[in-house]
């Protein structure tokens, strides 16, 4: 089926597209629609929730072992400090998190 033989579904997901997904920003711009939020958790106290991408800090080093992302946890006020691979360190820059690159 071609897009313009009148089938709804291709239509609305064209519509969809042009839009935007929501969640995802404006089509095309690869920015968030809004404020991001990233769910984390404490190894001290075990706590869970959500923090804005002003809450965290990267670090990307040259190797996996000096690539972390770290935050205060909200709960109990430990500075906590989590390895990023890959998938997390995408995640936090496209969500605007403050990245630095150490050397």
């Amino acid at each position: 089926m071609s897009p313009t033989d009148g089938t709804p579904g291709l239509t609305a997901a064209k519509e969809t597209a042009d839009r935007g997904t929501p969640g995802r920003g404006a089509a095309g711009t690869g920015q968030p629609a809004g404020p991001v939020t990233f769910k984390a958790g404490c190894p001290d106290c075990r706590g869970s929730f959500e923090l804005a991408a002003g809450a965290l800090r990267l670090v990307i080093g040259g190797s996996r072992r000096t690539t972390f992302y770290s935050f205060t946890c909200p709960a109990c006020g430990v500075a906590v400090r989590k390895p990023a691979g890959e998938r997390i360190v995408e995640l936090l820059t496209g969500g605007g998190v403050s990245t630095l690159r150490s050397v």
